[in-house]
C-alpha cells in the first residue's frame, strides 16, 4: 500500500507520526510539504526536511509534479494543512480513491468562522468534490466532528486523530516517600505563550485562593507573551508573588524536565486551543493535567478522575474544586500521574497512532467497520 501525506511542512508536531509511518512502510509512504521551506521557518528547533521520505513539493515546480503524480496514485492520501488543490485534484481524478483530510475544529471562534476564506474553501470544496467521493475526516480536536455535523460536512466519516509528541517508553513515574500528607509543598506548573484566550490569569487567581485557604504550593509560569506584564502585576496585587514565580522560555528539553519535577500541569486555555500538545507532553511527563475543557485535545485524552481532570473553561471556580481535590488528598496524585503515562504510551503515542491509521485504512479498503476502540483513528 502506498500512502501519501500532505501538509503545508513538516514540523515536530508532525514528525514522530511521520517517522513510525515511514518505519512500517518503508518507501511506500511519502510526506509532501506544499509551502516552500523558506515561508515556513524552523520550529521545534530543527530541519526536519532532511527526512528521506519529504518530498518539498513547494520548493521547485519538479517536486510539485512528482507530487500530483502521488495525488493520482497512491491507494490513500491524508490532506492537511495547505492542501486544498491537491483534494481537489484527488477527487476529481478519481472519486472513489480513499482519501482523508486532517484539521484541527472548523469553528474555533463559533459562527465567526463561516467569515473565513480558508474555511469556506474547503467546505465549498467538500460540497463540490469530496461528499460524493470516498473522503474520510481525521479530526485533531474533539469538538471537530460536532463542528462538521453542523456544516453538514463529513457525517458518519469523522475519526479521532491529534498531535503526537515522543514519549518515552522507559519513563516510569516514580513511587512517593511514605508518609506523603497536605503538609508538603506541592509544585504546580503551566506553560504556554501568555496571550489572552490563554488565560495566564487564572493560575494567579488559583494561587491567590489556594493561599488563602492554607494550602502550600508553588506555582512556576514558564513562557512570555504580551500579557506577561498583565500577569505579574496582577500576582502583586494579589499578594502571590511568593508563590508564583515567572520562569521565561527555556528549551523544550528543560521544559520536559520541569513537567518531571511538578506534580500537576494547569492548562487553562479556552476553545481557541484547537489540541495544545503541552498536554500530551505533561501527561508523557508524569505531570497530572488540570486542563480546560475547551481545549482540543483535553476530552481525548484525559479520563476524568482517573488519568488527569477536567474544569469548566474560564471558570475560577471549577479549576479550584479540581486543583484542591488533588492536594486534599495527595494519595490519589501517584495513581493519576500513573496513569497519565500509561495512557500516553499505550493510547496516544506515535507508535499507536501509526498502527491505528494503517488498520482503520484496512478497514476502509476492505468495507469493513473501524475496528478501533479508543485513541487515535477510532470513531469521533
Amino acid at each position: 500500500m502506498k500512502l501519501a501525506f500532505f501538509n503545508n511542512s513538516l514540523n515536530h508536531h508532525q514528525v514522530n507520526v511521520a517517522d513510525e509511518l515511514y518505519k512500517l512502510l518503508g518507501d511506500n509512504y511519502i510526506y509532501i510539504t506544499t509551502v516552500a521551506s523558506d515561508k515556513i521557518g524552523l520550529k521545534g528547533g530543527a530541519n526536519y526536511n532532511t527526512r528521506p521520505y519529504c518530498l518539498c513539493a513547494g520548493d521547485a515546480s519538479s517536486s510539485k509534479e512528482k507530487a500530483l503524480e502521488y495525488v493520482r496514485t497512491a491507494d490513500v492520501c491524508i490532506f492537511g494543512a495547505s492542501s486544498l488543490e491537491y483534494a481537489i485534484e484527488r477527487a476529481k481524478y478519481d472519486k472513489n480513491a480513499l482519501s482523508f483530510e486532517l484539521s484541527e475544529r472548523w469553528l474555533k471562534k463559533g459562527w465567526l468562522n463561516i467569515l473565513s476564506p480558508h474555511l469556506l474553501r474547503w467546505w465549498f470544496a467538500y460540497q463540490k468534490y469530496f461528499r460524493r467521493a470516498n473522503f474520510y475526516k481525521l479530526n485533531s480536536s474533539a469538538y471537530g466532528a460536532a463542528d462538521h455535523y453542523r456544516m453538514f460536512s463529513y457525517r458518519k466519516r469523522c475519526y479521532k486523530w491529534g498531535y503526537f509528541t515522543k514519549v518515552e517508553e522507559n519513563f516510569e513515574v516514580e513511587v512517593p516517600e511514605l508518609g506523603a500528607s497536605t503538609s508538603e509543598i506541592t509544585p504546580l506548573m503551566w506553560c504556554a505563550r501568555f496571550l489572552k484566550w490563554k488565560h495566564p490569569e487564572l493560575p494567579v487567581q488559583l494561587a491567590y485562593r489556594l493561599k488563602q485557604k492554607g494550602y502550600r504550593f508553588l506555582v512556576d509560569m514558564y513562557g512570555e507573551g504580551v500579557e506577561l506584564v498583565n500577569t505579574k502585576r496582577l500576582a502583586r496585587e494579589l499578594h502571590v508573588d511568593d508563590v508564583v514565580s515567572f520562569k521565561g522560555n527555556l528549551p523544550n528539553q528543560d521544559i520536559l524536565e520541569a513537567m518531571r519535577e511538578h506534580k500537576i500541569f494547569l492548562f487553562t486555555s479556552d476553545r481557541h486551543e484547537g489540541w495544545g500538545a503541552v498536554a500530551n507532553e505533561a501527561m508523557s511527563n508524569g505531570c497530572i493535567l488540570v486542563g480546560s475543557d475547551a481545549i482540543g485535545s483535553v476530552p481525548y485524552l484525559i479520563r476524568n478522575g482517573v488519568n488527569g481532570l477536567m474544569f469548566e473553561s474560564c471558570n475560577i471556580d471549577s479549576l479550584e474544586q479540581q486543583v484542591a481535590s488533588l492536594l486534599d488528598n495527595p494519595e490519589i496524585c501517584f495513581k493519576m500521574r500513573k496513569e497519565a503515562v500509561l495512557t500516553m504510551k499505550n493510547v496516544w503515542s506515535p507508535v499507536c497512532a501509526a498502527n491505528n491509521l494503517l488498520a482503520l485504512i484496512d478497514d476502509l479498503l476492505n468495507g469493513r467497520d473501524c475496528s478501533i476502540k479508543e485513541g487515535p483513528c477510532s470513531k469521533a
